[in-house]
């Protein structure tokens, strides 16, 4: 399991208000899926594979409910599987099981032992 912090991600109430917040106050670019109910955004330098400047991370916004009730991290990891697992060994407890994301990879979601939500990120490996 790698524990980089790869992704966060920002629940909303009003998803227009919120893009044009974070845009205007911290001059994020942020690309609207509505399709997907979901916006990424990218904090700072990007290119294909992601951020490419240390220190930034990218992310997305979705609407608020649960269990996305408040800002969490997401955690890239080598199999979701077992880092589920090894959540729920320390006391930690699964909201989401292994899910896709397009053809990127899949994500999971954890509470740990504070009750806060937790992202898992499995990058998806050529066949």
């Amino acid at each position: 399991m790698s524990g980089r912090v790869v992704h966060f991600e920002i629940p909303y109430d009003d998803g227009d208000r919120a893009r044009a917040f974070y845009e205007k106050a911290l001059g994020w670019q942020l690309v609207s899926l509505p399709e997907m109910g979901y916006t990424l955004v990218t904090s700072g330098p990007s290119g294909d594979q992601g951020p490419t400047e240390p220190g930034f991370i990218n992310g997305g916004m979705m609407a608020r409910q649960e269990p996305f009730t408040g800002p969490n991290i997401v955690v890239d990891v080598d199999n979701l599987e077992d880092a589920l697992r090894a959540v729920d060994e320390a006391g930690g407890t699964t909201v989401a099981e292994r899910q896709a994301v397009g053809d990127m990879g899949f994500a999971a979601y954890f509470r740990d032992t504070e009750g806060n939500l937790v992202g898992l990120w499995e990058t998806a490996r050529p066949a």
